[in-house]
């Protein structure tokens, strides 16, 4: 499967009102339940991932999160882009600290083995200034599925 194949306009929300981090997990894991592209078991999957596996990461030009679940609670490989109106606190991959993020992507990853890869295409794509700008100053859902889609 190809990472664009991951993308679909209606996975793209860049308006999601979230006060925590965890807040955001139950809005975003409720789109996904709604698409059948997760089952029952998935916020909790993802809430548990992330309090062991921080998946926040401050790249040069934006802080970003990309949380993920263990593929038994993904149905259907998935990227869903989450932009929030406000900060909120997650923490960072590798040493844990706490870091402001508005924009999260979690990653629906039905075989493990590509999970370093997508992972490393979302770095490179957000430490390149350009993107960064482009995905910045997008306020469409559809520009921004166009955007990823051409640049994955």
């Amino acid at each position: 499967m190809s990472y664009k194949d991951m993308f679909d306009a209606n996975w793209v929300d860049l308006n999601i009102q979230a006060a925590t981090e965890e807040e955001a997990f139950e809005l975003v894991a409720a789109k996904l339940m709604e698409a059948g592209v997760v089952n029952a078991g998935y916020l909790k999957g993802i809430t548990e991932r992330e309090r062991n596996f921080p998946t926040g990461l401050i790249t040069q030009h934006l802080n970003i999160a990309l949380p993920h679940s263990d593929p038994e609670y993904v149905n259907k490989p998935f990227v869903f882009v989450a932009r929030l109106t406000d900060e909120v606190v997650c923490r960072q991959m590798g040493d844990s600290q706490e870091m402001p993020v508005k924009d999260l992507f979690f990653l629906g990853i039905k075989n493990g083995k590509e999970q370093v890869g997508l992972l490393q295409a979302f770095m490179n794509l957000f430490m390149d200034k350009k993107f960064v700008d482009q995905y910045r100053s997008t306020v469409s859902t559809k520009d921004v599925y166009q955007l990823f889609v051409n640049n994955i």
